[in-house]
């Protein structure tokens, strides 16, 4: 090894380019405090992406409790072009990947909490159960909120058959946002940092939709429902879809977009 360039970002791991002495680079990360499978769980996810969803992920050199190796991705370029072959990889991962329970194998991580993904077949009961109540007993979502407003999340998981069509679960890559979309070598997209599990669709696209992002990501969207579908008001679900990445902001302690207004504006018709 001849030099580490630190990363950015990152709630648990430090991460960074490193230049080998032949000249060549890889990405690494390392685990802060106590010893988790976050890098296990991380490489089985890729793996699964690639292998199962055909999606372009950096190939996992080294995974272990203190240490990720990845191969290194580049930039990405935000030109229609980009967006809409991006489309095209996510619309074949949800299509081939149908199966008929929503969940994982194992349970997986988003930042430093636990994602839990145990199976179950009814979508609605999953994403009420595990993606969104689940975060009511975190102490910083706890206290941001009072009881009332905790019962109207409740309430709005109840109404969830009303809100959400019913829909198969398929492999999500489960945190797409504008950061964890890089490029190949070859300037093809490519997916990093996932919280995979079987989930709705529509779930999987609603960190994008809500997330910040640049304008020419509005053409992932018309293509994606070319090729893919979408039901009728599935812009209007977004939101709803969303809450689950707005809890665990809030219980991360991070209120970069003030989640807890997003929360409340979502919950206020319950």
């Amino acid at each position: 090894m001849r030099e580490v360039e630190r990363a950015a970002g990152g709630a648990i791991a430090v991460s960074g380019l490193v230049t080998l002495r032949d000249g060549s680079r890889l990405f690494a990360k390392t685990l802060l405090g106590p010893e988790l499978d976050v890098f296990p769980v991380e490489a089985a996810g890729l793996a699964e992406l690639r292998e199962l969803g055909g999606v372009n992920t950096p190939e996992v050199l080294h995974a272990s409790s203190r240490l990720l190796v990845l191969t290194k991705m580049r930039p990405r370029r935000d030109d229609e072009h980009f967006w809409e072959r991006l489309a095209h990889m996510v619309a074949a991962l949800h299509m081939s990947t149908v199966g008929d329970r929503f969940g994982w194998h194992r349970d997986g991580w988003l930042g430093r909490l636990r994602q839990d993904n145990t199976w179950e077949e009814d979508g609605h009961a999953f994403f009420a159960e595990r993606r969104l109540l689940r975060w009511l007993s975190e102490p910083l979502v706890e206290a941001a909120f009072e009881r009332a407003e905790r019962r109207a999340l409740e309430r709005l998981c109840a109404a969830l058959p009303e809100l959400v069509p019913a829909q198969p679960p398929c492999l999500t890559h489960g945190d797409l946002w504008q950061d964890n979309i890089l490029a190949t070598g070859e300037g093809a997209p490519a997916l990093i940092d996932p919280a995979v599990s079987y989930g709705w669709p529509e779930a999987g696209l609603s960190m994008l939709w809500c997330a910040p992002r640049p304008a020419a990501s509005e053409r992932f969207f018309a293509v994606y429902r070319e090729v893919a579908g979408l039901h009728d008001g599935w812009e209007e679900r977004m939101p709803v879809l969303h809450l689950r990445e707005h809890l665990s902001a809030i219980a991360h302690g991070d209120h970069t977009w003030n989640p807890v207004a997003a929360v409340r504006a979502a919950i206020a018709p319950f």
